[in-house]
């Protein structure tokens, strides 16, 4: 049996494999970025011989996705610790920026424990045996706001301790690093916050710290100086509580990776010393590079270090981690979808918790039946609606395009594809009179909540109405946007004008999927997609 599943799990994971980003050479080296995709402020933990990476989710669900390699440069997704996202209530509604922030993953004792940030509620805690879940329902472990960034330590003496960071806009400061005593099942906290770094005269809006030991010294990375501009800060002390001593171990150099900062160190079995960051790219998001790193005189030195000052800057190609055994098949995070199982991708993430109403799977069919939602009351734009299926940017330039049937019950029903950010466009079908319409509709501060501006429109022949129809977003450099259709999948005709896509609140530009109505009914038409596919 284990022989003839063997051909079928190869090509189930050669298929995910994307045709626009690959950072394994295949030469023994690696490119930069190792994942082309805003999986922001990302930490990293190795268990055995295994990586596992989580990252930022805000308000985003499936939340808190889990990543697995085997040498930190093929990776891809396993899990996610939740489906919906506590306080059910609150997160049903849209919550720009808001939810999951950098989040910390540990082993310990034989359980994984994952620590995260809701700026507005507290820091939480959730537990599993494996990280591909099922993961445990999150405890609060400090009821605080402004509290953010927390990473747990257990001492070689059995004590525990959390470090975090503040947030300026809750918490009405920033710039300072704090640790806690933690209970020794890492479940509470013990006594009152110390405050172990203040980094406002050389490390300003210091922030996103990771907690290790190593020689006898506590050590705190964080990143200094802001998102897209900072650099890499290191504090050490032979005491949990300080004094710190700081020291700047990586920034940008001579390179073109801008606020080199926030992420991981990890090691790997063989000894050797890794660092995961991200880079702010705008649109893409904060994408995750790999650094090789080493130590000189007890402080580490990240990326090359060219005129040995300790200092050191971003590697763009390299060779990979040594590691054990056979050299590891080509991974990388999954994007297109031919919806042929009953669960969704792990790509996939809608922009607030899901009613189990807006989606069908039909995987021995092989399509994916999105129910058209009503919008919400006080509707002005997209930004305020829940129901996007959306996923991560997947390189600088590529292709999405999806197959779909539209079968409208009401007038005003409307499919489309998306480009979502501050400012977004799509491409959309709407039903309208009666006949189906394909526009391309553009808004500019959509979180302001701007109206729409229609640009162009085309009336679908009558003998295409019930026939699929072809919708395609072609992104260049830059992240421009253009959107195109098909009625035969072969010849794309452009709509509209070309769209410079933006960053959302925190995150980069996400690409998708949505259907909704603009007026009341006891019935719903849907559309039923295909595929998607990025190439």
């Amino acid at each position: 049996m284990l022989l003839t599943l063997l051909p079928l799990l190869s090509a189930a994971q050669s298929s995910s494999l994307s045709n626009v980003w690959v950072p394994d050479l295949g030469n023994g080296t690696y490119k930069n970025p190792v994942l082309y995709a805003d999986y922001s402020d990302p930490d990293v933990v190795r268990v055995g011989q295994d990586y596992y990476l989580t990252s930022s989710s805000f308000n985003a669900v499936p939340g808190l996705q889990i990543l697995h390699s085997r040498d930190l440069v093929n990776w891809r997704i396993i899990g996610a610790v939740f489906q919906k996202q506590p306080p059910l209530a609150r997160y049903a509604e849209m919550q720009h920026g808001n939810g999951v922030w950098a989040p910390a993953i540990r082993h310990h004792k034989g359980l994984f424990y994952i620590y995260y940030p809701d700026p507005d509620l507290g820091i939480f805690v959730t537990t599993a045996k494996n990280p591909a879940g099922p993961w445990s329902a999150p405890v609060c472990v400090k009821e605080a706001k402004g509290w953010i960034d927390p990473c747990p330590l257990w001492d070689a003496d059995g004590q525990a301790y959390l470090v975090h960071g503040f947030a300026g806009s809750r918490a009405g400061i920033k710039s300072i690093i704090a640790v806690s005593r933690m209970s020794p099942d890492g479940l509470r906290l013990i006594g009152d916050d110390a405050l172990v770094f203040d980094g406002h005269a050389k490390h300003p809006t210091i922030e996103g710290p990771k907690f290790y030991k190593r020689n006898g010294y506590y050590y705190i990375f964080a990143p200094g100086g802001g998102v897209s501009t900072g650099w890499q800060t290191v504090l050490r002390s032979k005491n949990v509580f300080g004094p710190y001593e700081d020291r700047i171990v990586m920034d940008q150099g001579k390179t073109t990776v801008n606020g080199p900062h926030q992420g991981a160190w990890v090691d790997t079995p063989s000894g050797e010393d890794w660092f995961l960051h991200f880079q702010d790219q705008g649109a893409y998001g904060r994408v995750v590079h790999l650094q090789p790193m080493t130590w000189k005189n007890d402080w580490p030195v990240i990326g090359e270090d060219p005129d040995g000052d300790g200092k050191g800057q971003p590697v763009m190609t390299y060779r990979k981690p040594g590691i054990k055994g056979k050299t590891q098949p080509l991974a990388t995070p999954a994007t297109s979808d031919d919806f042929e199982s009953n669960t969704l991708g792990l790509q996939w993430q809608w922009h607030a918790n899901a009613q189990d109403y807006w989606a069908y799977l039909n995987g021995p069919q092989g399509y994916l039946r999105l129910y058209s939602v009503p919008l919400p009351a006080g509707f002005k734009n997209y930004w305020q609606v829940p129901n996007l299926l959306l996923q991560k940017l997947p390189a600088e330039a590529f292709t999405a395009t999806t197959k779909l049937t539209f079968s409208p019950r009401v007038e005003g029903e409307k499919v489309g594809l998306m480009m979502m950010g501050l400012d977004y466009a799509y491409l959309s079908v709407t039903n309208q009179g009666g006949k189906l319409q394909l526009s391309q509709t553009v808004c500019q501060s959509a979180d302001k909540l701007t109206a729409e501006t229609t640009n162009a429109s085309v009336e679908v022949p009558a003998t295409q109405a019930t026939q699929p129809l072809y919708l395609r977003v072609a992104v260049k450099a830059g992240a421009k946007c253009q959107f195109s259709y098909s009625y035969d999948g072969q010849t794309y005709q452009p709509l509209g004008t070309e769209f410079q896509a933006r960053e959302g609140k925190w995150i980069g530009a996400k690409m998708g999927l949505f259907c909704s109505r603009n007026s009341k009914f006891n019935d719903s038409g849907n559309t039923d997609v295909d595929w998607f596919r990025v190439e």
